[in-house]
């Protein structure tokens, strides 16, 4: 027979108390049975009157925590309170924090932390999202190679979002470019000829339009190419575009098997938060394949020619840029064969004011320019007056020196006629060893209203050279003591040891003495182009019968 009291609770010990917590609260006395349950407890378990055995009613967990308490294992000394317990009553979550009586009565405090879990949880996911975003940014951008970009997303989307995923690449032509990715597995690369809008949304991702919900997506109408070999029926679909840098850069697709639960609202949304992601780096990638290819294109005109005998006179040149990971800057040289026998080819080297692109840009002008007024090639004034008007009304307000040079076979020898526009005289190499500079001067071109010029005629003997070369070289900073110039006589006595040596020897010989004296310092662009007047005669042309140029 139930006691009143234990019914009721309302010992002055135990009832009033309790009953007015604002949390439940079971009082279990030492027989295991439970003598007040508050208002709060009667709601949550209505089951457990007081009366009644708490094992009777109580969860596992619950159950489990009572029994130690009762029998409590000794902790050391100055150890921290254990943790409350906690489990769940129904669908909700509790944590239960004991207090022990010395009557061999225990007090169960019930606290309901199931939104605190929640948010706990969510707070753990977004921490967890925000870590694996950032890493999958770091990844993706990692690589400006479009194919391997999209493997990359392909493989972290399948280890992270779903069971297999899909990138598709913009068509080219009739064929769709796609990576897929099972969840363990390795990317394959396809180029199918099929049709996006076979897949709802996925044609439309690849126009650049919002995501279609995935609800809305049929998984057992998807066709054949979208589900990898191997992955089994498909329980639900994702399609979201790649955005991209003003166009969109592709779609992404995640599919989960049959059987496993849809993608929710939240896990669509952080499919977009990395589709996001993932469409800059394919963006980046498609950017910098398309400059590069842009940039390869335009730079088959800047590349050195391979230069060789031409209407029986050598040629040959040479160049390095002011900076060893760059092939373009401020010096160049063009060589333009004469079209008909007999008459001159016309050799042009130069220097524009600055390094690097800048004044690659400039140097493209003035090539394009030069090589406009090859029909007045016979004048060398009258082309260096044109292009120094060209540059003055140009946008640029860089300067450039410049030399022309028009050599033509005349019987065993080569007849040259050399003008200087500002830039350092050419160097006659004799048979003998002799060094002499050509009696040319001229004015800059593209600094002052005009640009007037002195021409000199010269005469090759068979194993004579002609030495064209930029101020890089004579100015080239090294030796001993690292601060010294190359300098004009230094050069001069190289080209003494060089008589009767080939154009191509030459040129090697003093690139290979000044890129010593440089060692590894600093230098500003070198170029030089030797005409030599061969001991043997060979008519050969530059690339059958194209014309040879090298602008640096």
């Amino acid at each position: 027979m139930v006691s009143t009291r234990a019914q009721t609770g309302a010992g002055p010990e135990h009832g009033s108390p309790w009953r007015r917590a604002p949390y439940p609260v079971l009082v279990v006395d030492g027989r295991d049975t439970i003598v007040v349950r508050n208002d709060s407890a009667e709601a949550l378990l209505p089951g457990a009157r007081p009366g009644t055995r708490f094992a009777d009613w109580a969860p596992d967990w619950l159950s489990a925590a009572h029994n130690a308490v009762r029998a409590p294992r000794p902790r050391p000394a100055g150890s921290a309170a254990a943790e409350p317990l906690s489990g769940l009553i129904g669908e909700r979550s509790f944590e239960a924090y004991p207090r022990a009586q010395g009557d061999g009565t225990v007090v169960w405090w019930l606290v309901d932390d199931t939104e605190l879990r929640l948010v706990r949880e969510a707070l753990r996911l977004e921490r967890e999202q925000t870590a694996f975003l950032t890493r999958a940014s770091s990844t993706l951008l990692s690589s400006l190679n479009m194919v391997r970009c999209m493997e990359v997303i392909a493989h972290l989307a399948s280890e992270h979002l779903a069971d297999a995923a899909l990138v598709v690449a913009p068509a080219r032509g009739t064929r769709l470019p796609m990576v897929t990715c099972l969840r363990g597995g390795d990317t394959v690369r396809t180029h199918a000829p099929v049709d996006p809008d076979e897949v709802p949304g996925l044609g439309e991702a690849l126009r650049g339009f919002p995501p279609m919900p995935s609800r809305w997506i049929d998984p057992s109408a998807a066709p054949d190419w979208l589900v990898p070999d191997g992955f089994g029926p498909a329980g639900s679909i994702v399609v979201t575009p790649l955005p991209g840098h003003g166009v969109p850069a592709g779609a992404l697709v995640l599919l989960r098997r049959s059987g496993d639960a849809p993608f929710t609202d939240n896990e669509e949304v952080f499919a977009r938060l990395f589709a996001a992601r993932a469409g800059v780096a394919m963006s980046a990638a498609r950017l910098y394949a398309e400059q590069s290819s842009i940039t390869e294109t335009l730079m088959q005109e800047l590349l050195p020619p391979s230069l060789h005998e031409v209407s029986g006179v050598d040629f040959a040149g040479g160049y390095r840029p002011s900076a060893d990971h760059e092939r373009i800057g401020g010096d160049f040289y063009d060589v333009h064969p004469a079209v008909v026998d007999g008459e001159p080819s016309l050799v042009a080297l130069g220097d524009v004011c600055g390094k690097g692109l800048e004044a690659a840009v400039l140097t493209g002008k003035i090539r394009n320019t030069l090589h406009a007024l090859l029909p007045m090639a016979d004048d060398h004034q009258r082309m260096i007056g044109l292009l120094n008007t060209a540059l003055l009304n140009s946008r640029h307000s860089r300067f450039a020196t410049l030399v022309l040079a028009s050599a033509v076979r005349e019987g065993s020898g080569v007849g040259l006629r050399l003008t200087s526009a500002g830039h350092p005289s050419p160097l006659i190499v004799r048979a003998t060893g002799a060094v002499e500079e050509a009696r040319t001067r001229g004015t800059l071109v593209g600094a002052l209203p005009s640009a007037p010029a002195r021409t000199a005629s010269i005469t090759l003997a068979p194993g004579e050279s002609c030495v064209l070369y930029t101020d890089g070289i004579t100015e080239a900073k090294g030796g001993p003591m690292g601060g010294t110039q190359f300098g004009e006589e230094r050069l001069q006595r190289a080209l003494s040891e060089c008589a009767g040596m080939p154009a191509e020897s030459v040129v090697e010989r003093v690139q290979m003495l000044a890129s010593e004296w440089v060692g590894k310092g600093s230098h500003d662009d070198m170029a030089v182009v030797v005409i030599s007047a061969p001991r043997s005669h060979h008519l050969i042309a530059v690339n059958g019968h194209t014309r040879g140029r090298f602008t640096a």
